[in-house]
């Protein structure tokens, strides 16, 4: 309103002041001006249907179809950016009103209409809140026009395009150029030349331009990275996962042909479908192809998951990615032990394998087979499944406050390796152990575990972890640095794991005989609840017999 009121004045002053300043009339609005409602009403033209025959008028009536939807669509983005509660328009709705709305005015000699950023950000100004705002602001505009149309022609349009102006500013502002630069060219690109392309042409054709170059960018993203590849070892053996895009057109078939060669002799295929929304029939045709002609000539094993009904592909996975029976029985202790380390590196990284849940629990119901015991503390960072990437069935879990052994535990491992046959016992200690805190804070202190906690049977276990603390060194811990009390905590967090480690041997014949005959191993571990990384003590493994206590 202050920039109409002060183009205004602004023209009037130079009207009659400033000679050869006068704004001429192509630069002012012009709005036609009626002296009674007859002459108003006269304004009106009906359509002349006689036209209906005429081609022309169809595709001028697509064109501004097209034109006035981008259009409407292109401002909605715009408008639901301005809102100051960042509402969401509905486009549908508005595409059918706008639709309907200039059926309507057509049939009376009214030109097509669309939303408009000026009309919304003025709406948005006003502090206008609902769809009441839009028909008042409608019905002052035909107020206006009826009866203000003098006063209307004095604004001149420099004033409307400063508007337009400040308004584009506010959408296309420096900092949303910098924000499309930062996310990288392919973002940018598209951006930049639209935009041009809008400026030296026009909306329509500024548009296709910009969806060309757009989809010439998505195409040649899809045709460079089509497909994410990755080998997985499973228990059962290497296997590659091809995860299939979001669409799969014919312009992936090069890339999963070289895929599909790529196979080793013997080797075994899992193809992922499950994010895919759109598979083309050349590639469900290619697949089909692969799957029953030409890999089980070259011996390779292929598995299909998320493939929709409709493909006529059946889901089917023949790897085995959980503990068998025959896998359990061909193991050592030492291999064991590195799919242990394996499946640490797989879950610190990010790369952990993909397991079908439900096949699992179903294959696992008839009976287990568990590849090692893992003895670890309750601390919940530290689930030993996930810390270590494994399935259902593939270990025993026993997890006690401070990772201690008790003859409860001792007989749990025993059961584990000598009846369910697993190879490997694995003691897992972590940082940062509230146990091992509590029983480091206790040595240097003359409360018992009730008195400094309140917890009634805590003082078993923290008698257990001091068996591991050089008590002496644990005086005066009140005046130590943070940082000393917690490097003195880790490290016996990994005595007290070692110390176990030496009395499971000790204190159990059944184990120790096992690990005489070669048939298991017993390891400490040490996991950083910081980085997920896992230290195994290797060099200290009980992979030799010791002198069991009577």
């Amino acid at each position: 309103l202050v920039v109409v009121l002060l183009g205004v004045g602004l023209s009037r002053l130079f009207q009659h002041l400033v000679w050869g300043w006068e704004i001429e009339g192509s630069h002012l609005v012009q709005v036609p001006v009626s002296k009674t409602l007859g002459e108003f009403v006269g304004f009106l033209r009906l359509p002349d249907f006689s036209q209906l025959s005429n081609p022309a008028v169809y595709t001028a009536g697509l064109t501004i179809a097209i034109v006035a939807s981008l259009e409407t669509l292109l401002n909605l983005e715009a408008v639901d950016k301005l809102d100051p509660k960042q509402r969401s328009s509905p486009s549908s709705r508005e595409l059918v009103a706008q639709g309907i709305g200039n059926v309507l005015v057509g049939l009376i000699g009214g030109i097509p209409v669309t939303s408009v950023i000026v009309r919304s950000s003025v709406n948005i100004n006003a502090g206008g809140q609902t769809k009441l705002a839009t028909i008042v602001h409608g019905l002052l505009l035909l107020v206006s026009v009826m009866f203000l149309p003098v006063w209307l022609n004095m604004i001149p349009l420099s004033c409307l395009a400063a508007i337009l102006l400040v308004t584009g500013l506010k959408l296309a502002s420096p900092a949303l150029v910098r924000q499309m630069w930062n996310e990288g060219r392919y973002q940018f690109l598209p951006f930049v030349l639209t935009v041009v392309s809008i400026v030296l042409t026009d909306l329509l054709i500024g548009i296709g331009i910009g969806l060309a170059i757009s989809l010439t960018f998505i195409l040649s993203s899809n045709m460079r990275r089509p497909l994410r590849s990755i080998v997985e070892r499973h228990l059962g053996g290497d296997v590659l996962h091809v995860e299939l895009a979001n669409q799969v057109s014919f312009l992936n078939r090069a890339a999963l042909d070289k895929v599909f060669n790529s196979i080793p002799q013997g080797g075994h295929l899992l193809l992922d479908a499950l994010n895919t929304v759109y598979i083309d029939p050349d590639i469900l045709s290619m697949i089909r192809d692969f799957k029953e002609t030409t890999a089980p000539i070259r011996g390779v094993k292929v598995s299909l998951r998320g493939f929709r009904d409709r493909y006529k592909l059946q889901d089917e996975i023949q790897y085995v990615d959980y503990s068998t029976h025959d896998l359990q029985g061909l193991l050592t202790s030492a291999q064991v032990l590195q799919i242990l380390q394996e499946g640490n590196e797989r879950f610190r990284t990010g790369k952990r394998l993909t397991r079908d849940l439900e096949r699992q629990l179903q294959a696992t119901a008839l009976g287990q087979h568990p590849l090692a015991v893992l003895l670890s503390c309750i601390d919940s960072r530290t689930p030993s499944e996930l810390i270590f990437d494994l399935g259902l069935g593939d270990i025993f879990s026993i997890r006690i406050a401070g990772n201690i052994i008790s003859q409860k535990v001792l007989g749990s491992m025993e059961y584990g390796c000598a009846v369910a046959g697993a190879k490997l016992i694995v003691v897992v200690g972590h940082t940062q152990c509230g146990a091992i805190t509590a029983a480091v804070n206790l040595a240097g202190s003359q409360a018992n575990a009730e008195q400094a906690t309140g917890c009634q049977h805590l003082e078993p276990i923290i008698r257990e972890i001091q068996g591991a603390i050089d008590l002496p060194s644990c005086q005066h811990l009140e005046q130590w640095t943070e940082k000393e009390r917690a490097n003195l905590v880790d490290a016996v967090a990994r005595r007290n794991v070692m110390h176990t480690v030496e009395r499971i041997s000790r204190e159990s014949r059944t184990i120790n005989r096992l690990v005489q005959e070669g048939r298991i191993a017993v390891v400490g571990a040490l996991y950083d609840v910081v980085t997920g990384q896992i230290d195994f003590f290797t060099d200290d493994a009980a992979d030799s017999p010791a002198a069991p206590d009577e």
